[in-house]
């Protein structure tokens, strides 16, 4: 049995198969809607993933709550106290204060348990970016690195991990201030589909915008075209409810790479509240962000 174990939140979006596979911890952050607040857990035990984003559909607006120091205590201590240190890859810092809260609690578990080694990565990824460099660092993990080589080698990569996303419904991100509310309308009287992508700092940056939904997907292969080094790595794809456009994305990636492992999940409640039904995430290791 490794001698630590990786924590990581449900921003992650890995699903339930693919958590038990990696024998990771994920942490619950939550999501309020309809006044009631849930913990997103990967098996989408208290709310099922479709209900939710018809719920956004028909004009629901759900908002979200980040993990805070409790809870990493909460969820670090009896691993430190069953004699495991810990890792935690917790979503960007950019996007959410869930690190800033896994580094207080790790400060403090420090002082309990000087013995024990815990470490935080802001990993400045989100959705199955953060996914899919957890399902790296877990791969490192099971080539005998110690925890201090796994927690470098996440800290070298992070900046290799390659988001790209679109929306469908540019209100999302209007009521998240990611666009103003001309660019909205506009955009969608119009047609018009933002191609996003997650900086190095570990925010939401628009960096290109095409004509229409099938424009949009094919923009995301363009840009994995253009910075894709390491064809042997699996390929992370996570969508709004919406499969079969995830599907296409996938086909156009084996189709133009070559890549034949690809993964597909849903975007969970923490980051489908913000960009909505209609999403669709692509991540890879590229040259750069």
């Amino acid at each position: 049995m490794s001698d630590f174990v990786i924590l990581t939140d449900s921003s992650a979006d890995l699903s339930a198969d693919m958590v038990r596979q990696l024998g990771v911890e994920v942490l619950p952050l939550q999501f309020i809607i309809q006044g009631k607040t849930y913990a997103n857990y990967p098996d989408n035990r208290e709310m099922e993933l479709h209900h939710f984003y018809e719920l956004l559909r028909a004009g629901e607006v759900a908002t979200t709550a980040a993990v805070n120091m409790g809870d990493y205590i909460q969820a670090m201590e009896p691993l430190l106290q069953a004699g495991r240190d810990v890792l935690v890859l917790a979503f960007s810092s950019g996007l959410s204060t869930t690190c800033n809260s896994a580094v207080m609690a790790a400060d403090e578990l420090k002082s309990r348990y000087p013995e024990r080694r815990i470490y935080v990565v802001d990993t400045l990824c989100a959705s199955l970016g953060q996914g899919l460099l957890v399902w790296l660092a877990v791969r490192e993990q099971r080539r005998g690195r110690s925890i201090e080589e796994v927690r470098d080698w996440a800290e070298a990569n992070k900046l290799h991990l390659c988001h790209q996303f679109t929306v469908d419904d540019l209100h999302f991100l209007k009521r998240g201030g990611r666009v103003s509310a001309t660019t909205a309308v506009v955009g969608s009287m119009l047609q018009i589909k933002p191609v996003l992508h997650v900086d190095n700092e570990g925010h939401l940056i628009n960096i290109a915008k095409a004509r229409g939904r099938a424009a949009s997907l094919k923009a995301l292969v363009d840009k994995m075209e253009a910075t894709l080094t390491d064809r042997e790595a699996p390929v992370f794809i996570s969508h709004g409810d919406c499969l079969e456009d995830a599907e296409t994305v996938a086909n156009m990636v084996r189709e133009r790479f070559g890549i034949q492992d690809i993964h597909l999940n849903h975007i969970g409640p923490v980051i489908g509240a913000h960009a909505g039904p209609g999403t669709v995430a692509l991540f890879y290791l590229g040259s750069e962000r």
